[in-house]
């Protein structure tokens, strides 16, 4: 399928415990770059990989990074966007099984079919797709990544909003709560939320996004799941993510690729301590911060990905460092 002058085609990725994940590719054949690895995007919390293509005023992620010569690949995991279960019976979603089964499925099945030819990936995470990055990285000895790419990602609850604090305030309680129906009222709620911009605060700034593709950018958005939300509780209890046993922070220690955190200066949902704490557990020296944002003009977690500037302020200077690292 070709949009304008982008190919977009469509993969999947089988998992050993039985799902098929929903792979995107995104390539725009007047700039491939030689010499450059295929880019994975990982989403978040409660949400697919649609954003990553969609941007309600200018260049979306996949298009910026497309256009700087990358084969761009747009991930779902698992009970994510397109993403479904090939047996019956197969295992539901976790932190987990996130980063130990789905992870490397998507790597593996972007190498096989990647045009470049590489061995590894170069991987972005965005919000919570970044802390299943680490994750990954701590569980499996022999990544075939090259380097991470971190936006708005916590890794250590050094300071928890009180807001997520209540929320994921009991592990019991986190998980044995459903929800449906997210995103209709994602739609309605965000409607009315614009007329009251200080209740989105915590999210985005709401004079940097465009509220009136609300109707369309809420088609990212995916019910919360139990399990999943019973993990953050007891993440953020411990502060520090444990998964089989394994400490995710001090795995870290042991892992030594290029890494970029991208840091917004007023992110109500991953405060900046949070996601800075990295910078302490990773075990390689090519680290940078790359900081969005200040008082007169400042960034909320959203806003990293759909603010008027996004392009200009997040997914460029993310090209770049990828071309420095080719």
């Amino acid at each position: 399928m070709s949009v304008a002058d982008l190919t977009v085609d469509r993969h999947h990725a089988a998992t050993p415990d039985g799902w098929q994940l929903e792979l995107k590719r995104t390539i725009a054949p007047a700039h491939h770059l030689p010499g450059s690895r295929p880019v994975v995007i990982i989403p978040g919390y409660g949400m697919n990989s649609f954003i990553f293509g969609f941007h309600p005023r200018g260049t979306s992620m996949e298009r910026c990074l497309a256009e700087a010569g990358f084969e761009v690949w747009s991930a779902n995991l698992r009970r994510q966007g397109g993403s479904r279960a090939a047996i019956q019976g197969a295992p539901g979603p976790s932190l987990r099984a996130y980063a130990e089964t789905d992870l490397p499925a998507i790597v593996e099945a972007v190498l096989a079919a990647s045009q470049r030819g590489a061995g590894e990936v170069d991987l972005i995470g965005a919000s919570l797709g970044g802390s299943i990055a680490y994750a990954y990285l701590a569980l499996d000895r022999a990544p075939r990544v090259h380097s991470l790419i971190a936006i708005g990602s916590p890794l250590r609850w050094t300071e928890v909003h009180p807001v997520l604090k209540l929320a994921f305030s009991s592990p019991r309680l986190a998980g044995a709560l459903s929800f449906g129906g997210t995103r209709a009222l994602a739609r309605r709620g965000l409607g009315l939320l614009s007329r009251a911009p200080r209740l989105l605060s915590i999210y985005m700034n709401a004079g940097h996004v465009d509220l009136s593709a609300a109707a369309t950018m809420v088609e990212t958005v995916e019910d919360p799941i139990p399990r999943v939300n019973k993990d953050i509780a007891h993440w953020i209890k411990a502060r520090d993510m444990v998964l089989g046993g394994v400490n995710v922070t001090e795995a870290l220690r042991r892992v030594r690729l290029p890494l970029l955190v991208v840091v917004s200066n007023r992110d109500g949902i991953v405060p900046e301590s949070a996601n800075l704490s990295v910078q302490a557990a990773w075990g390689g020296q090519d680290i940078e911060i790359l900081r969005v944002g200040d008082d007169d003009d400042w960034y909320a977690h959203a806003d990293l990905f759909i603010g008027h500037d996004a392009p200009a302020d997040v997914f460029a200077p993310i090209a770049a460092w990828l071309h420095a690292r080719r």
